[in-house]
């Protein structure tokens, strides 16, 4: 009888804490926060950037997401002819990397600098390569010199060119996934190292002032294949013996010993990076193993408070934190990077982890991007949130949504985030349905999740927004299978490979469109909104007078 008492008081419980409206009031004293979200986006190659669709692309998404600055592989590759040799002797040529820069800037982007790859002259005569492209990633004998000769007349250039009081803004990282052998870098972390002190010399050497930092490491793992010289990818075979990675313990890659290196060398660490993919598909590159190992929705901001705990007991405590790739998957053949359900997991993941890191970059803005050659589908799962042909994904309406927020909130649930702006005051909300019944980072099949018997529960959205002027004017933008998901539409006209310039047309204006509402406040001052938000979708609340 009691059990049966105490179980109808939960039910009733329960049920009135549900049917409880949620009331947010415009005038209240709001928290402050930091659109981290916004600060960088990646990019493939710096030779990339001389397109014009590449172009046209990044000013869009710095016009409408807010991305200040952009990270990009190859800036010292041949393609760039940053070396070159004239009468038996080297010289620097500094005309490709100019010319990037200077767009960028024009634009008002700036370049966080990834110095990476070697020189032809500077790595290894049988360097091993990367990419379709063949990036070198052997150092040669007297690599340490000649990178330092590099990196010190590089970042003389630019400051000459720029003014020391636009370099000090940008950010110096030092290569890009070394400890990935031997793919990124075929050394040892001893090597790195010492790639990384005479880059750091270098770079201060020009200026005190300047900001220089790395390691730059892929990925989180639950084991010791890094702790060596070189990967020990034997060590990691453990972990498909587990029934759940979620259980095991997830650190840095390299991050504790760097810190430890950079004290005992005496030498700066302005800022820490590393890549957070919510995956361990990085690992065991050649054999795959790692595919379709993913981990659970909230292991990106673990390991970003992981990444805090290590910096605040390191001898840099102050070191910014600059997250500087990120996505569902470390794979430019992902077919779900197209689709709708990262949306939700982006704003989802960049809301949790508000406070946490300085930088969250999204890896890439554009599938104007060749780390594999070119792609025969216009949708091919490609990491950018707009394809080759300009077409925006859901994952562009997703930073462009956030970008819309306001620096100051007033309430936050699992599914609503209400804010204001300190400048004017205005109410912006961001709703959003990641199912609870999807507890993964997004699984990277569309196919396999379109066969699932349903893609997610829905969620009640249900909230009243007081303290508004009478009258004030909101727009409510929708975000979901049927509006702004472009790969759904593309399939219903049967996936057309290329679309014709009029289809392309018309697919650009279908991408851009969300379902648009207009509300206006009452005679009180209030709006109240009940609806049901579908699986994966966003609904941005947006007050516009």
């Amino acid at each position: 009888m009691k059990k049966g008492i105490l179980l109808l008081f939960c039910l009733v419980f329960f049920q009135n804490l549900h049917a409880q409206k949620v009331v947010v009031d415009a005038n209240a004293e709001g928290e402050k926060f930091e659109h981290f979200w916004s600060k960088c986006v990646g990019a493939g190659r710096a030779n990339e950037a001389l397109r014009a669709g590449w172009l046209e692309q990044m000013e869009k998404v710095h016009n409408e997401c807010g991305f200040e600055y952009v990270r990009f592989h190859g800036l010292f590759h041949e393609d760039m002819f940053p070396v070159l040799s004239e009468g038996g002797k080297l010289v620097y040529n500094w005309q490709y990397i100019d010319d990037v820069f200077d767009r960028l800037l024009d634009m008002n982007v700036r370049p966080f600098v990834e110095m990476a790859f070697f020189p032809e002259q500077f790595a290894a005569e049988d360097s091993k390569t990367v990419f379709w492209w063949k990036a070198k990633v052997t150092p040669g004998p007297e690599y340490a010199k000649q990178w330092h000769d590099l990196i010190q007349a590089f970042t003389q250039h630019v400051v000459d060119r720029y003014g020391i009081d636009e370099v000090m803004n940008w950010y110096f990282e030092v290569w890009n996934e070394p400890n990935l052998y031997p793919f990124f870098w075929h050394g040892t972390k001893s090597q790195f190292f010492e790639l990384y002190k005479q880059s750091a010399i270098a770079v201060k050497s020009v200026d005190q002032r300047l900001k220089v930092g790395g390691p730059s490491t892929s990925n989180f793992v639950p084991d010791a294949r890094f702790d060596g010289e070189i990967i020990n990818n034997h060590v990691s075979e453990e972990i498909f013996k587990v029934e759940d990675i979620n259980e095991l313990e997830w650190h840095g890659v390299w991050i504790e010993d760097f810190l430890k290196y950079c004290e005992k060398e005496k030498l700066p660490v302005d800022f820490v990076t590393t890549h957070p993919y919510p995956t361990d598909f990085a690992f065991n590159p050649e054999t795959g193993k790692g595919r379709g190992l993913t981990r659970f929705a909230a292991s990106t901001k673990n390991d970003i408070e992981w990444l805090n705990e290590a910096i605040k007991k390191s001898a840099f405590p102050d070191a910014e934190i600059h997250l500087t790739e990120w996505n569902t998957s470390p794979s430019s053949r992902d077919r779900m990077h197209d689709w709708l359900p990262p949306a939700a997991y982006i704003v989802k993941t960049n809301l949790e982890c508000i406070g946490l890191t300085n930088s969250l970059a999204f890896w890439t803005f554009t599938d104007i991007f060749e780390e594999k050659g070119g792609a025969s589908s216009i949708f091919h799962g490609g990491f950018g949130m707009i394809n080759y042909q300009g077409l925006v994904k859901p994952s562009f309406h997703a930073y462009k949504m956030l970008h819309q927020l306001g620096d100051e909130k007033l309430f936050e649930n699992n599914y609503l985030f209400m804010t204001k702006k300190s400048g004017n005051g205005k109410v912006v909300g961001l709703a959003y349905n990641y199912p609870d019944d999807h507890l993964e980072a997004v699984p990277s099949s569309i196919n396999t999740f379109k066969k699932l018997e349903k893609m997610g529960e829905s969620k009640q959205l249900d909230f009243t927004l007081k303290g508004l002027k009478p009258g004030a004017m909101f727009k409510m933008e929708t975000l979901d299978q049927d509006h702004g998901n472009i790969y759904d539409f593309w399939e219903k006209i049967g996936k057309p490979e290329p679309p014709t310039r009029e289809q392309i047309k018309t697919m650009k204006k279908i991408a851009e469109a969300l379902d648009t509402e207009i509300l206006r406040a009452n005679k009180k001052g209030e709006i109240s909104i009940s609806r049901e938000l579908s699986p994966w979708s966003l609904v941005l609340i947006q007050q516009i007078d």
